[in-house]
């Protein structure tokens, strides 16, 4: 990603500015999200494209050799074991372009993700 780049409006935009094999990638995440949380929103945020769902859900970006996945530190501390391979952080993960990616994990993650929004926005209606 070219931190001086234009800033995209849409995700279909951002996606765009990307060589094909990057695309089909990013389409990949993109798919597998919408399938994991279909009442998901999306929208720009943080130059990234972003699902939102009674608050952040999942950012997601192209870098020069892999794809950001970013589904918070709970999202990160729930999986730690199976993300174990991939370089992560607090709240992100680094998925390799030159390796397949772990689409069905990252699946888990986001469903994972939807079910902690929900019940977060439950209670605090509760309230």
């Amino acid at each position: 990603m070219d931190g001086d780049a234009r800033m995209p409006a849409t995700i279909d935009e951002y996606i765009a500015d990307f060589p094909p094999d990057i695309r089909e990638k990013l389409e990949a995440v993109r798919a597998m999200i919408r399938k994991a949380a279909p009442q998901a929103t999306e929208k720009i945020s943080y130059r990234m494209p972003t699902f939102w769902l009674e608050g952040n859900l999942v950012h997601f970006a192209a870098f020069r050799n892999h794809i950001g996945f970013y589904p918070t530190p709970s999202g990160i501390e729930g999986f730690q074991a199976e993300l174990e391979p991939y370089k992560n952080a607090k709240g992100s993960v680094q998925f390799p372009l030159d390796r397949p990616l772990p689409l069905e994990l990252m699946e888990r993650i986001v469903r994972y993700r939807v079910e902690e929004n929900l019940a977060k926005a439950a209670r605090a209606k509760r309230r």
